[in-house]
């Protein structure tokens, strides 16, 4: 099924005309600026938690703040955010290809009409019923800290009005293939907290704490309400980063209006259906069943697995998401324009976000295994955390990686799919990774614990990638001539050698450079890191990987102003 707006013979002509060449430097420039958005967006993040902690501590506000803010958090992921890449940018990507702007800005008006009276609906609702959501979200929570989040739940509910809004936006720009906004919005949002929480939160003040048999001990403490200042900088966050897409959308035409009823509103719905149930499943079937599993093998292993997943984010989120996010919109504008461009265009754009996935997640996940104790080191061996600890990080992390390489490529593949405006696939194939997963993990509970969750997460990522790219193969018709085997081969070849160098040269440069201490340990991941990349790369030219050698060609002529990405 797809939408059909009156068709706009320019529009498409724009898209049969624009050469492959073009493409792929506007999916690399996409790439790019992605990529630089997602670094930025992640250090404040680690920083806006730093913060957190700093000013907080593990405190009852703390987890007041949590509770205040993991209910739109929830409702903004189920209600909306899967939206933006399955359903609104393939449909608006189709819309304004066939029928240009003029179409495109009716949509989203009617978007926007509807996000505006269902948000504000569920606002009031949260509201009024602030306490209710609390006791059923911490039931548990004192009473003192149900009450400090009834009250935050009410200061950061609005940020759910400003987030949709930002959804809307972003994925219209994604649409017109505008990147530098949405990329650059968890950079404002994140930044927005630390900067009122910094500037805002009042300031310490002396308790003593009773006596314990002795002299009564001074501590500092801020009052626990202090943590609404962070709530705001929270929906201070939200606007801040709605706003910034504004510059993008110069001239367009937005209006609030009553006619709901477009064929392209029935069909986000229609796509969005399957992608609903599946992060049903992901949220009160899996992740239930995980934590109750990691429960039961000992103390801590809960946090053992969410300090793991928290590295292998960083290159999914540098490599995997956007390369998807970049290519999205190029996939969908070519599906829409079948009838005139044919399939080739499509094989070819999607031929290249694969490989461009490949020479790129295969030296990152590889790295992040061999260089996985420095790494944990640095990051999270300070105070409580101790060596024992880093070593089940970090075997748990490398159970991980395993899986990384495939869901990398799988996203790519899952959102190839999207852009056909088909997700049921997507979903159906999910569903059969799930039950592979937990068959996998209760069947290797017993022998390995723990990990067994980390195995059965690769065993997955592995169906679903496999699964997802021979029906997509088979929809295709094949993915012509990406000579992708070749790609992987070569690829694999300079990942291992690097890899050797690292193993090799990482014992000698913790006794030369030393481990003790945030410096040193800052010191030998940089260097050693260095080493592999300059390794992969030498590797790489002399195998002649044509993609990277393609990235810094592109990346040449733009320092050299001769062009632009």
């Amino acid at each position: 099924m797809s939408v059909d707006p009156p068709l706009d013979a320019d529009a498409v002509t724009d898209v049969a005309n624009l050469s492959q060449e073009e493409t792929n430097a506007r999916v690399a420039g996409a790439t790019g600026i992605l990529v630089l958005g997602n670094i930025g967006s992640r250090v404040l993040g680690l920083a806006r938690e730093t913060v957190l902690t700093y000013l907080f501590g593990a405190s009852g506000a703390v987890d007041a703040f949590q509770v205040a803010i993991v209910v739109p958090k929830a409702l903004f992921d189920l209600l909306i955010a899967g939206h933006v890449n399955s359903a609104i940018v393939p449909v608006l990507s189709e819309v304004v290809t066939k029928g240009g702007r003029q179409a495109l800005w009716r949509v989203v008006s009617i978007l926007f009409s509807i996000a505006t009276v269902l948000l504000a609906g569920l606002i009031l609702v949260l509201e009024l019923f602030a306490p209710q959501v609390v006791a059923l979200v911490a039931g548990g929570a004192s009473a003192a800290t149900q009450s400090l989040a009834v009250d935050l739940l009410r200061l950061t509910s609005p940020a759910l009005m400003f987030m949709g809004l930002f959804a809307m936006l972003s994925g219209t720009l994604y649409a017109l293939h505008s990147f530098v906004w949405p990329a650059f919005a968890g950079v404002v949002f994140n930044g927005s907290i630390v900067a009122v929480a910094l500037l805002f939160t009042p300031p310490p003040t002396f308790v003593f704490m009773p006596p314990n048999g002795g002299i009564p001990s001074p501590l500092l403490q801020r009052p626990a309400e202090g943590v609404a200042v962070v709530a705001i900088g929270w929906l201070v966050g939200a606007l801040g980063q709605m706003l910034l897409q504004l510059p993008g959308l110069r001239g367009a035409k937005i209006r609030f209006t009553l006619h709901w009823r477009h064929p392209a509103v029935r069909q986000m719905v229609v796509l969005y259906a399957p992608v609903t149930f599946s992060l049903i499943m992901d949220t009160l079937i899996i992740r239930p069943f995980s934590y109750n599993l990691a429960s039961g093998t000992g103390e801590g292993s809960i946090a053992y697995m969410n300090w793991a997943t928290t590295l292998i984010q960083f290159p999914q989120g540098l490599v995997a998401t956007a390369i998807s996010l970049a290519i999205l919109p190029t996939l969908s504008q070519q599906a829409a324009a079948l009838a005139m461009i044919g399939e080739r265009a499509f094989k070819d754009t999607l031929g290249l976000g694969l490989r461009l996935t490949i020479v790129l997640i295969l030296p990152s996940a590889v790295g992040l295994f061999v260089l996985a104790t420095p790494i944990i080191d640095l990051i999270f061996e300070h105070g409580a955390f101790t060596a024992a600890d880093t070593a089940i990080t970090g075997m748990a992390l490398r159970l991980y990686l395993i899986g990384l390489p495939f869901a990398a490529i799988d996203l790519l593949l899952i959102y190839a799919f999207y852009a056909r405006q088909d997700t049921l696939t997507p979903a159906l194939v999910g569903l059969l990774s799930l039950s592979v997963y937990m068959v996998a993990a209760l069947v290797l509970l017993p022998q390995f614990g723990l990990f067994s969750l980390m195995i059965a997460d690769s065993l997955k990522h592995v169906t679903h990638a496999s699964v997802s790219a021979y029906l997509l193969w088979r929809r295709l018709s094949g993915f012509g001539a990406q000579d992708l085997l070749l790609t992987v081969l070569k690829t694999a070849v300079a990942t291992g050698i690097m890899a050797a160098a690292a193993a090799l040269t990482l014992p000698h440069l913790a006794r030369f450079i030393g481990t003790d201490g945030l410096l040193s340990e800052a010191l030998l991941v940089l260097v050693a890191g260095g080493l592999s990349v300059l390794v992969y790369v030498g590797m790489a030219w002399l195998l002649r990987i044509g993609e990277l050698r393609w990235m810094g060609g592109l990346i040449r002529r733009k320092l050299r102003g001769g062009g632009e990405i």
